[in-house]
């Protein structure tokens, strides 16, 4: 047998596809005789046959035409474009909008019909149905983001008349990243104030991180070694990275990656979180839980906000020198920076902490950090990412990467009913067997930048980070990460422009996390973002990961990790990139199909940053940042507009070639490093 033709019909209903095959399509010649998962294609009097099978995966259906004969089947070429064609008009990609939610219902009863997964296992999880309350209000929110062609309703103003002095320095909204960024400042002598809508410290998602990583903020200052070791939930010994390749090209094939020391550290997130929330109140600085940011107003010497406490309803009012937006991917302030538009690309995941799955099914000293069992679904490759926790818990994660487009914004409801239905397929449980201790669930959004000032990330006196500026990497696409390797140089440079009064967009507008190695690695992420409106070889995906993945194994195991962890550098990236070219010589036309010639020409701007940050780093990075450090006493006070551009472009010249330094630390004695202590669990 021979294989013809393989293709994804993007439905759920499998049956549906094989009835329409026996009943409603018209072959141009001969007949198909029917059977349970296909049809045989049949012409009097020729030997040859064409077998069809389909079947369903990851809630989809795949189709499979064989040649089962020694010769060709008569007008071959011909009947499979026409079967194909008559599929894709019969069982088109189709946009899903959520269901509306009438006054009077519950989530769960206004859900439960389009969602009946999703709403039996919320109904078994402490605070489901206000967590899938919140499910769907970020759904909506982000919909509206997209969707809406208007300009986004304006909540940052601006008036010329002062106001009164500021009783902080910094506000900041959003408690979840936000909080690490808030402790660093107030321990330099800030006044700060963290607004955020939720209880603080509850937060959608989990975090893990590697000891290496962690370091920096041991380093700065912020956390002794004794407390990291009682945030550990639980550190694996390895972890694994497999993409499904049974339907790929041999030469797309490759072995699981290990990569041990990455993420392979389950953090207490609740207990970081209050951890930096005390070390925030010891310093002086306040939390308001509880509290609906409003609106923002700016003023010649401060700006103040308007929000509203949820559970009174009584409105809360601060004056800030500075305003910091730390809202993630709901952020309006993100939206109206950006003229609507706040990303071009977004990670929607899902996911839940679960106990009772068995050890023999998956051992917890071992992590899943990037795994696919199937070809693409629906217009998605889907990506599972599982980490151990504490104890018997299992931090399971689906996500997709995805092109943001109007009709296809990306939905969480359908993908958590995805999740719901396929998680047996990963990894075999029963889930009505299972402990439902939390949802996890978010959208992790992605801009494509190709030069560090191509995106706005501030107003005069107002500054986004984290996921608000969506500057993270484009690979692992979390904020946390970035936000950790990135602190020690942000919170150097805002309490710079906070000493001199330096809080006009111009230099506030340069206080961000963007690397040029890791912007220019967004054509990796991007070419793991199915088109939503053309079809390509279901297989194709992970066809491209297992290429990149097995050039990456063949590399040191310390190079991978730095690839991972946005550590590469200019050599070692375009020697990974020439390999898997001539590896597989269609690698190149499989990006050109899926990103278009724009998005390449872009992404050759950004190619070209990235080299010219290397050349700068080659000539200047070793001895440059010293001096202009030697310089510090004298000058900063002479001209601390100069002090703060060449600060810039120090820390720049380190960052932009994956090499991450400390030059100020809140430590009075030095620590021992993390990654070189053994955690007792």
């Amino acid at each position: 047998m021979q294989q013809l033709l393989y293709l994804e019909v993007p439905t759920p209903h499998t049956a549906a596809v094989i009835h329409w095959l026996h009943h409603t399509f018209a072959p141009p010649l001969g007949t198909i005789a029917p059977k349970p998962t296909g049809g045989c294609w049949q012409v009097p009097e020729t030997a040859t046959e064409l077998a069809i099978f389909l079947w369903s995966l990851q809630r989809t259906t795949y189709l499979k035409v064989m040649r089962w004969g020694e010769r060709p089947f008569p007008q071959e070429r011909a009947c499979i474009q026409h079967l194909q064609r008559e599929l894709r008009l019969a069982f088109p990609l189709q946009a899903e909008e959520p269901p509306p939610w009438p006054a009077g219902q519950s989530i769960f009863e206004a859900l439960a019909d389009r969602y009946p997964l999703t709403v039996k296992y919320f109904q078994r999880m402490p605070q489901g149905e206000a967590d899938l309350e919140r499910v769907y209000w970020w759904e909506q929110r982000w919909r509206q983001g997209i969707q809406q062609p208007t300009p986004p309703v304006p909540v940052v103003h601006r008036v010329t008349t002062p106001c009164e002095p500021p009783t902080y320095d910094l506000v900041y909204v959003g408690g979840a990243l936000g909080i690490v960024h808030a402790a660093v400042m107030a321990q330099l002598g800030h006044r700060v104030l963290v607004i955020e809508r939720l209880p603080f410290g509850r937060m959608n998602r989990e975090w893990n991180i590697s000891r290496l990583e962690f370091q920096s903020l041991i380093d700065l200052g912020l956390f002794t070694t004794v407390e990291f070791e009682s945030l550990i939930a639980r550190e694996y010994r390895d972890g694994f990275n497999k993409f499904f390749d049974a339907t790929s090209p041999v030469h797309c094939r490759a072995p699981v990656l290990h990569t041990p020391t990455v993420l392979n550290i389950a953090l207490d997130s609740a207990k970081f979180l209050h951890l930096c929330g005390e070390k925030l109140r010891q310093a002086g600085g306040e939390i308001w839980d509880w509290t609906e940011f409003e609106t923002a107003t700016i003023h010649p010497n401060g700006v103040i906000l308007q929000a509203r406490h949820r559970q009174s309803q009584e409105p809360r009012r601060a004056i800030a020198r500075v305003l910091i937006d730390a809202m993630g991917t709901a952020s309006p302030i993100a939206r109206q920076l950006n003229g609507g538009r706040a990303y071009d690309s977004v990670c929607p995941t899902v996911g839940a902490i679960v106990k009772g799955i068995a050890p023999e099914v998956w051992d917890g000293n071992y992590g899943d950090v990037l795994f696919s069992h199937g070809d693409i679904s629906r217009g998605r490759q889907l990506i599972w990412e599982l980490f151990p926790g504490s104890g018997e818990e299992r931090t399971i994660y689906l996500f997709h990467y995805h092109h943001i487009r109007r009709e296809f914004p990306g939905s969480l409801l359908e993908l958590y009913e995805d999740f719901f239905t396929i998680l047996p397929e990963y990894r075999r449980c029963d889930l009505d067997q299972l402990t439902w201790v939390k949802p996890t669930f978010g959208y992790i959004p992605g801009y494509f930048s190709y030069h560090r000032s191509d995106r706005a990330v501030a107003f005069d006196r107002v500054l986004a980070i984290g996921d608000a500026a969506s500057l993270q990497s484009p690979l692992v696409f979390t904020g946390f990460g970035s936000l950790v390797r990135n602190l020690p140089r942000l919170t150097d440079l805002l309490d710079t422009a906070l000493r001199h009064d330096l809080v006009q967009q111009p230099f506030l507008n340069q206080i961000r996390a963007y690397q040029s190695n890791t912007a220019v690695t967004w054509l990796f992420s991007r070419g793991m973002m199915v088109p939503s409106d053309r079809p390509l070889p279901p297989e194709r995906v992970n066809a491209m990961l297992n290429t990149f993945f097995g050039i990456l194994g063949q590399e040191s195991p310390e190079l991978a990790d730095r690839f991972i962890k946005d550590r590469a550098g200019w050599l070692p990236f375009n020697r990974m990139a020439l390999r898997a070219a001539w590896q597989n010589p269609y690698l190149l036309w499989w990006i050109y199909e899926m990103v278009g010639p724009w998005d390449l020409l872009r992404w050759l701007q950004s190619y070209l940053s990235f080299s010219l940050d290397a050349l700068y780093h080659a000539l200047f990075g070793f001895w440059l940042p010293p001096l202009i450090r030697r310089c510090q006493p004298w000058l900063e006070s002479l001209a601390p507009q100069l002090w703060f551009w060449l600060l810039v472009q120090s820390y720049a010249l380190s960052y932009s070639v994956g090499q991450p330094r400390l030059d100020r630390s809140l430590a009075l004695l030095p620590t021992p490093r993390v990654d070189q202590v053994v955690s007792p669990r």
